[in-house]
């Protein structure tokens, strides 16, 4: 039997032979090629889909990248300064909280079996005065003076012992840009501004995160942070802790808390802390959840739509190849391969002009981008999703399709 495949986007004229076998077609490889000349012979239509998924997946993936940059700004301060456990006031449950401790807390916590040592840590909002004269907010860190310990990771010029001369501070490279408003060059080593009306010379420049607020960093010792630092009864914000040899960083910060009444983090712990604390109390996960839902809606409404537009418009041509023995999981096959096809084109170029914002985006430092490999997992899963959807609406409608329709006006 002879089919003339020229309304499947083939060679216009071009005449296929297909032969019957056990009620299929000899070869399921060339339907598939034809349910693809189908797709693309309809240009319309193609790039509609293509384009309506590309926008779903650039919204999704986008946008949780945004947010996933966001959390990482909650949780800059640990990777900022970089310890095992973090001992703070029993009631503080995120890393940006700070409730005094008492002095004496560090040495009841060097006390401790579990603890290879324990350094205090001063952070605190303080504001400084750039050469412009209008004010600025940093966020100023207190290191012990003889450990240096919670130290930037990335240094850029400087020296770090310098940090033990008085009135002597590290700034990170976004001080440098706010507090060099107004100056002919930006700061540099030996240059001085102020901190609450009292000097501060940089001795050396730093890489950092970003932090949460948006604050710059400054680095000086503990003993220099208390003289920049309105004077109050406590003045520990925290302590840096790591663990004594054979202690996990679990087991020694429950051993801290049993004896201490202190509460003691790790890493991870303090991170999910952390996050926890921002999907509970701020309306950020809400706002960025809604958008991201708002394009999977969007590639569900469009792919949906005008998939099964396309499969109305090609009923003679489905009709056609059951006439001729094609069984209804054969079409289904078809149908699924070319919404899978759109679907994954248009993955690509979601994520492609995704990770073209990233690229924009990240030496300017704002908003936040971080792409994770389960991002685009997840962004992947629900494209494909969204084409199966889509597939199975033009399925319902193939199989109750009757043959005969071909030989219809």
């Amino acid at each position: 039997m002879a089919f003339e495949t020229q309304g499947f986007g083939l060679v216009p004229g071009e005449i296929r032979t297909v032969t019957l076998g056990d009620g299929r077609f000899g070869s399921k490889f060339f339907m598939l090629h034809i349910a693809l000349k189908m797709l693309m012979g309809d240009r319309a239509k193609y790039v509609m889909l293509v384009s309506g998924l590309t926008f779903a997946t650039l919204l999704m993936t986008q946008q949780n990248a945004i947010f996933q940059g966001l959390l990482r700004w909650t949780t800059s301060h640990m990777r900022n300064m970089r310890a095992s456990i973090w001992v703070v006031e029993a009631r503080v449950i995120q890393v940006n909280e700070t409730k005094a401790l008492r002095d004496t807390d560090v040495n009841r916590v060097r006390s401790v079996k579990s603890v290879d040592f324990a350094v205090p840590l001063y952070q605190g909002i303080l504001k400084a005065r750039s050469a412009e004269g209008s004010d600025k907010i940093l966020q100023v860190i207190g290191l012990d003076r003889a450990s240096l310990v919670g130290r930037p990771a990335v240094i850029l010029q400087g020296n770090l012992a310098d940090l033990r001369v008085p009135n002597s501070v590290f700034i990170d490279e976004l001080a440098v840009e706010r507090l060099s408003a107004g100056r002919a060059k930006p700061l540099g080593l030996g240059d001085s501004f102020e901190i609450n009306d009292r000097e501060a010379r940089i001795v050396g420049i730093c890489r950092t995160e970003r932090h949460f607020f948006g604050y710059p960093y400054v680095f000086c010792t503990y003993d220099q942070a208390l003289l920049f630092a309105p004077r109050q009864r406590k003045m520990l914000s925290m302590i840096l802790a790591e663990p004594a040899a054979g202690w996990t960083p679990e087991a020694a910060a429950r051993e801290i808390e049993r004896q201490t009444g202190l509460k003691a983090f790790t890493v991870p712990e303090f991170t999910k802390s952390t996050v926890d604390w921002v999907f509970r109390e701020t309306g950020i996960a809400f706002s960025f959840l809604t958008t991201i839902i708002l394009g999977f809606i969007v590639g569900v409404a469009v792919a949906g739509q005008t998939f099964y537009s396309f499969v109305l418009e090609n009923l003679r041509h489905l009709g056609a190849l059951k006439a001729m023995g094609a069984s209804a999981w054969l079409l289904a096959q078809m149908l699924l391969v070319q919404a899978f096809t759109v679907g994954l084109i248009g993955y690509g170029l979601g994520v492609g002009l995704t990770a073209l914002f990233g690229y924009l985006v990240l030496p300017i430092g704002q908003p936040p981008f971080f792409l994770e490999a389960s991002s685009l997992i997840k962004s992947l899963g629900a494209v494909l999703a969204i084409c199966t959807f889509a597939a199975l609406l033009g399925i319902r409608r193939v199989a109750r399709l009757e043959a005969a329709v071909v030989f219809r006006n």
